[in-house]
């Protein structure tokens, strides 16, 4: 088996933007900042970002994970050390792995969305430059790197595509209901110029769930357990506003790929779509010479952590728009044992060895235009031979408090 990973997270370093940002701007740009409870968090033209916590929950025990802050003393140091994380990679046999923002939300939202445009443009610069240049550049072959736009200015978005298209990055993360974060949505020309620099430079737009959790309305003495089961279904509601509001007919080769989201609402929803576009035709909904299944099988990209029921509809999806993600080092993660997971859903659904490559990484590594083979020999890259290079990486169940002893042993004030 080979594993590529079209989601996981990173905690950024607290160097990023210090080493990326250029010297006139340091002062103003972003700061990292540890509050006097151990807390980290960054800080921005006097906007304090939202936290971590559920997030970084990998290697601790269950009964320790929750929504509370924490530091980077109370991290599994893979979550935030880009060599460490390389280590933790090889211990579940993944290749490579796509990497969505912390600090400046999952589309960029937070970093981008100050009053200072024009410093929020540098800022988004550099953090593309550290995606780029020293995260993927740090390790060929082993992290395909991922770009954020200045959301609030389309003009800006599309020079930022232009420059990090020609340093090689083929993926953004854009929010998946923009309406949601007081961005126009989809409906209307608004994102029309991002849409076409995205189409003409092949930068595939990677939709992760968390924007729209802003459109439920959840009621009082909901559990959390409610927002975390309903969030996978709202990607369904970014399918829809894309194709109803006529992307596909204006853009024909722009590729989205949702993150998260799982593949359960693909079948339902295009059986409900493709329905509609004949029963309701007295709307006369334009979106397009191709029905909805036929631009979900064109353009898009589903991803999946474990579907034990989901995969066994892979034929009304199409074969070529499912892939595999890992989640390091979220909730929903099945680090480190990602093969062991993937192999009994596989089997248990009569998934051949071909559907396998497919989904692990044949479909992923073709829609992100990355080549795997480009600085690693095949026999080099299987889960197998990832994982002999870790046999002295623990990943054993292992407390905050005593991730905050070794830190403390490794680390000055």
């Amino acid at each position: 088996m080979i594993m590529v990973s079209i989601d996981d997270h990173i905690i950024e370093p607290p160097d990023l933007f210090e080493k990326h940002m250029p010297e006139k701007y340091k002062a103003d740009g972003p700061q990292f900042v540890r509050l006097e409870n151990g807390v980290d968090t960054w800080k921005f033209q006097g906007e304090v970002m939202g936290t971590v916590g559920l997030g970084a929950v990998a290697s601790w025990p269950r009964e320790e994970w929750n929504f509370d802050p924490v530091g980077h003393a109370d991290m599994r140091p893979g979550c935030y050390d880009i060599h460490e994380r390389i280590r933790d990679m090889n211990a579940n046999g993944t290749l490579a792995s796509i990497n969505f923002p912390t600090s400046s939300g999952f589309a960029g939202a937070w970093l981008a969305g100050k009053a200072d445009r024009q410093l929020s443009a540098i800022a988004v610069s550099a953090y593309n430059d550290w995606q780029i240049d020293e995260l993927a550049g740090s390790y060929p072959g082993r992290y395909i790197p991922m770009g954020v736009l200045p959301l609030w200015d389309t003009d800006a978005c599309v020079l930022e595509l232009e420059r990090i298209a020609a340093k090689g990055c083929t993926t953004v993360t854009f929010p998946e209901t923009p309406y949601a974060n007081e961005l126009p949505s989809f409906y209307g020309d608004h994102w029309d110029s991002v849409f076409e620099a995205a189409e003409r430079l092949q930068i595939v737009l990677s939709m992760h769930i968390g924007g729209a959790f802003n459109l439920l309305r959840r009621p009082e003495g909901a559990p959390p357990d409610q927002l975390i089961v309903l969030a996978a279904q709202l990607s369904g509601v970014c399918f829809t506003d894309l194709v109803t509001g006529g992307t596909f007919r204006k853009f024909p080769e722009l590729k989205i790929a949702l993150s998260e989201g799982g593949i359960g609402w693909v079948p339902f929803m295009l059986d409900r779509m493709d329905r509609h576009m004949t029963n309701q035709s007295w709307t006369h909904l334009d979106i397009g010479s191709q029905s909805a299944t036929e631009i979900w099988r064109k353009n898009f990209l589903g991803c999946f952590i474990t579907e034990p029921s989901n995969l066994r509809l892979v034929d009304r999806m199409g074969e070529e728009t499912v892939a595999w993600e890992c989640d390091y080092p979220h909730s929903d993660s099945t680090w480190p044992n990602s093969p062991e997971v993937l192999m009994e859903e596989f089997v248990n659904a009569n998934i051949s060895d071909a559907l396998i490559h497919k989904f692990t990484w044949e479909n992923a590594c073709r829609f992100y235009r990355w080549d795997p083979f480009l600085h690693l020999t095949r026999e080099q890259t299987t889960v197998s031979a990832l994982r002999a290079l870790a046999t002295d990486v623990d990943t054993r169940t292992t407390t905050k408090a005593a991730y905050r002893e070794r830190y403390a042993a490794t680390h000055t004030a």
